[in-house]
């Protein structure tokens, strides 16, 4: 178990950027945008006679690199583009022409960066995290400056020598590591879990609480906004694969059996999937907490929107205890699909998803905590095997299934006494982290095994 506290803003959790993937395309243009940083610092001496930038990948990077959008990525940070503000339409005409190349200033130079400076490195290498990427200024006789990164999920990145994943920049009023510790914390100080939750994000980021509140509002409009238009577009996806858009068809069939029992998860499945195949699409989303799972939240804050009719505090409350599971699963496991397999995406989604109603429906700590066990606990071994590499199939359906365990996870938590539930939320936990680790590396999003094998029939 990690030692330190938790200590991850609820807004590196749920976080705007492009698709297809937070790992592969959110968390290797974060890592490009600090390496152009840093070589912004280096002396006149250094620079003068560098000419080129390699940057190698190694791991589910380069198995699934091209799939994801990786390489494009890294174009864009070394370019100065940043997650949340670049444009998804610029971005996919990225490398396009491999025979283009693009200028990377780096103070008064230029350094050329070309297509075949992008290594996709299919030996095995030494580090720490599945998903490495080295980035190398080079001049003509060598490297001249290197960092290397690690794109630990969700787009969380962590640079080679950084002792800690979190590290607190200020003391938390309410540390935690556990969900028996949080429990403990809620019944010591008499405080509802979004009270805490709120305290210890604005003793980390220095927001004030409505700062908060409009950032959260902001975040569930731009998933929103993913939702409403994934069910307007059709069509094919990009990619090999020529998948069509199924959102649009089961929006209107929902719509159309409005009285009928099942139109309820027809409009739940819409919802998902239009937020997925906007994901795959390379549109903007919110990683929640992957973009590989940023259809699941989306969909279900959409349903509990304007089926449930929440107004935004509910929506907010719910909001917090779906970054709480998150957190935990984050600190305790990982949420990286080149790690867990997809349990550590859809699995951790559907957990935050089951918390999230649970919490909106005003049930108890024990419930919250009975309802995201149940979400993880059917996940369990659940493997990450993207055909070709793209966040499509799968990935698009699995986010659908995801959110429908969700609810149902809900609803069998909060059926009886949640304290009657046998195992823990951190008890899962442990068992999801020991069951990533037993997984077999071909199973971890690298497109070698299972589902991926069928490309050939697709």
């Amino acid at each position: 178990m990690n030692n330190s506290p938790i200590a991850t803003s609820i807004f590196d959790l749920f976080k705007i950027g492009p698709g297809p993937s937070s790992s592969h395309t959110i968390g290797p243009m974060k890592a490009a945008f600090d390496f152009l940083e840093r070589l912004s610092v280096l002396s006149e001496e250094i620079l003068k006679t560098a000419q080129s930038i390699h940057i190698h990948l190694y791991g589910s990077l380069s198995a699934t690199g091209k799939g994801h959008g990786t390489d494009r990525a890294i174009v864009a940070g070394l370019l100065g583009w940043q997650p949340e503000s670049a444009d998804p339409v610029a971005l996919m005409d990225l490398l396009k022409e491999p025979t283009v190349t693009y200028p990377v200033r780096v103070g008064e130079c230029v350094v050329e960066l070309a297509p075949e400076h992008i290594h996709f490195e299919r030996k095995k290498y030494d580090s720490p995290y599945a998903n490495t990427v080295v980035f190398q200024l080079r001049s003509a006789t060598g490297p001249l400056f290197e960092e290397e990164y690690y794109s630990i999920g969700g787009g969380f990145i962590l640079r080679k020598g950084d002792e800690t994943v979190d590290q607190p920049v200020a003391p938390i009023p309410y540390p935690y590591r556990t969900m028996k510790e949080l429990k403990a914390r809620l019944y010591d100080h008499q405080l509802s879990l979004e009270q805490l939750m709120l305290a210890n994000e604005t003793a980390l980021t220095g927001r004030s609480s409505k700062e908060i509140n409009q950032r959260i509002d902001l975040i569930l409009e731009v998933m929103h906004k993913a939702v409403r238009r994934g069910l307007r577009q059709t069509g094919i996806l990009p990619g090999s694969i020529k998948l069509r858009r199924k959102a649009p068809v089961l929006f209107q069939q929902a719509r159309g059996l409005a009285q009928s029992s099942d139109s309820f998860l027809i409009f739940l499945n819409a919802y998902c999937l239009a937020a997925s195949e906007e994901n795959a699409a390379g549109g903007i989303v919110v990683t929640a907490p992957t973009s590989g799972a940023s259809g699941v939240i989306p969909g279900l804050t959409y349903l509990a929107r304007h089926h449930f009719h929440y107004n935004k505090p509910t929506l907010r409350k719910g909001m917090w205890a779906a970054a709480a599971i998150g957190f935990l699963v984050k600190h305790n496991a990982s949420i990286s699909g080149a790690e867990m397999g997809c349990m550590g995406e859809i699995g951790t989604a559907s957990a935050m998803g089951a918390a999230f109603l649970t919490h909106c429906a005003g049930k108890s700590i024990d419930a919250v905590e009975a309802a995201a066990e149940i979400g993880i606990e059917h996940h369990l071994g659940m493997t990450c095997d993207p055909i070709g590499g793209y966040v499509q199939i799968p990935c698009i359906e699995r986010n659908a299934m995801g959110a429908v365990k969700a609810y149902n996870a809900f609803l069998l938590a909060t059926a009886g006494t949640p304290a009657n539930q046998k195992i823990s939320l951190d008890a899962v936990i442990k068992v999801m982290k020991a069951t990533g680790r037993d997984m077999s590396t071909k199973y971890k999003e690298t497109s070698e095994a299972g589902l991926a094998l069928s490309a050939t029939e697709c």
